[in-house]
């Protein structure tokens, strides 16, 4: 339910309008996107943003500040503890440290041109514009989102990791449009990331106050 409905389960942690499953698609299970039996396994594990080890629980921690733009609940939380046995369940017979197939998002070759925003508002505007909307901004169902923004004050902050172009590149080449993954070719898939992550969101919280710009990876 917190991982499905977060809006609804965890919404005091949660800071703009998406839910886990808008980046983890079909409840955390789908391979490559990024699901969750194989990222629990896989820690604690060394991450560059991080510069140290992070343990599955200080991950979770980076989902909530950054892509749900909110704030961690406590380690002893009903929601961490959901979302932990959560991932344990699906990871059910997986082994320990390994990096199973599926896992993150499948690697996207370099782009023959470099990703162009311009060329990405035309692919929006044919593959994307319809669920997410022509101004990037979701559709509603009522006072939820039934379909996710990409930008604007409800969509992922500047800290997220799909604010770096080639994880977002990687995302929408695997798994979109939705239920249609893989038939974007490579180069649409960058150029529709770099339009979608030139526009405005949420500042990186690290950032806040800095005057710096919101467009760190």
């Amino acid at each position: 339910d917190v991982f499905v409905d977060t809006q609804r389960y965890a919404k005091k942690y949660v800071g703009n309008g998406l839910n886990c499953v808008n980046c983890h698609l079909e409840a955390g299970r789908k391979a490559g996107s990024a699901p969750l039996w194989a990222a629990y396994v896989a820690y604690p594990a060394f991450r560059d943003v991080s510069k140290q080890v992070n343990t599955f629980t200080e991950r979770l921690d980076a989902c909530f500040r950054y892509s749900m733009n909110g704030r961690m609940p406590p380690l002893d939380d009903e929601v961490i503890v959901a979302l932990t046995a959560y991932s344990f369940w699906l990871a059910t017979g997986a082994p320990v440290g390994a990096h199973l197939s599926g896992r993150g998002f499948p690697e996207i070759p370099a782009s023959a041109l470099p990703p162009d925003p311009a060329r990405g508002k035309a692919v929006y505007a044919i593959h994307c514009a319809s669920c997410h909307g022509a101004d990037g901004l979701g559709l509603k169902a009522g006072a939820t989102y039934a379909m996710p923004p990409v930008w604007g004050r409800d969509s992922y902050n500047g800290g997220a990791g799909m604010v770096n172009v080639k994880t977002a590149a990687a995302f929408i080449k695997a798994n979109m449009p939705f239920g249609q993954g893989n038939t974007l070719t490579d180069q649409q898939a960058w150029d529709v990331a770099a339009f979608i992550n030139a526009q405005p969101r949420p500042r990186d919280p690290r950032l806040r106050g800095t005057g710096k710009s919101a467009k760190a990876p």
